[in-house]
């Protein structure tokens, strides 16, 4: 007998299905404790590793496993599904991951890639300063073999956890420098420094250990520079990537409608069966415009972004209802 495939259209099925047994096994269950404690995630993202799930966007030929936006799209919304901490934290090392192997320093990408591919090196991300207007949070100058970075990171997830991350920096001619620096607090030789914060306080998802960086004279030698870029690139890149954490909105939404389906069961009350039908009906049709979307070249940004805002205003209700359905239960962690 054929078995019917969980993952429409996708030549991916068993890796998706390897996801999502770890992650409803061995994630779901600690949850609560991987939104709290970095040690809890730290071996969360260890599991991951263990099963080849770090490298998706990164090339066969260095290691990962180089699959399609399709495929990623539904690993994105699997993680959501059953931790947001743990989704959000492999988020940023898959994307330091695709920023690496889209580079053209092949030395840089020979010395990462496969070390990322396999979990050995943990890298984030730590450029959302560059999308701000005026006078740039962090500046690079260049110097001889390569830049002098001064300035503040205000965001960087991973601390602790990660070694690396990929900063963002502007020129005096508004281009973009992307290189690697430590996720650790450093005095190079030259007199340059890295420093963090203690992490940050945040409202959700505390065990991925925000902090902000500060640089004062840091040298990026030009063999640890991921890529160059004109003014403006990042606005372009978020553009053609508007629909990424749709899927991570997708995940968040289905784990609220499990919570409402539950519910349904339990109580036995119609109400609540029609409300899961009705959202759960919705969410089939949004997930279905969305991968629709990543398939296709014809949509505009604007087509793309309502579809992004529909995924999160649709995970907002399904939240309101699973804590709706829960009653009291829904005071504790």
């Amino acid at each position: 007998m054929q078995v019917s495939k969980r993952y429409p259209d996708n030549d991916q099925q068993t890796l998706l299905e390897t996801a999502e047994s770890y992650l409803r096994e061995s994630v779901a269950p600690l949850a609560s404790e991987i939104d709290s404690a970095p040690e809890v995630l730290r071996e969360a993202l260890k599991g991951m590793s263990v099963r080849t799930l770090l490298g998706l966007r990164i090339p066969k030929s260095l290691g990962g496993l180089e699959v399609s936006s399709t495929t990623f799209g539904y690993f994105q919304q699997l993680v959501a599904r059953y931790s947001g901490a743990l989704a959000f934290l492999q988020m940023q090392h898959q994307s330091a991951g695709a920023m690496i192997a889209y580079s053209e320093n092949e030395s840089l990408k020979h010395q990462y890639l496969p070390k990322l591919a396999k979990g050995q090196v943990l890298v984030g991300i730590g450029f959302s300063q560059v999308r701000r207007t005026g006078n740039p949070p962090v500046k690079a100058i260049p110097v001889d073999s390569g830049y002098q970075i001064n300035g503040k990171v205000p965001w960087v997830t991973g601390f602790s956890l990660f070694q690396e991350f990929v900063i963002g920096a502007v020129l005096p001619d508004g281009r973009e420098v992307y290189g690697m620096v430590p996720l650790t607090p450093t005095c190079q030789d030259g007199g340059g420094t890295i420093t963090f914060s203690k992490p940050m306080a945040l409202g959700a998802m505390q065990s991925t250990n925000t902090v902000s960086a500060t640089l004062t004279d840091w040298f990026l030698p030009e063999e640890g520079i991921v890529s160059i870029g004109k003014a403006g690139a990042i606005h372009d890149h978020d553009q053609k990537k508007v629909l990424s954490a749709g899927f991570l909105a997708l995940g968040c939404a289905q784990a609220g409608l499990d919570i409402v389906e539950a519910a349904a069961k339990t109580k036995q009350l119609d109400f609540l069966h029609n409300a899961f039908e009705s959202l759960n009906g919705e969410l089939i049709r949004c997930q279905t415009a969305m991968f629709q979307a990543v398939q296709a070249d014809y949509q505009t940004f604007q087509e793309r972004l309502q579809l992004r805002t529909w995924a999160i205003n649709l995970a907002g209700r399904c939240a309101q209802a699973a804590v709706t359905v829960s009653s009291g239960a829904a005071n504790y962690k």
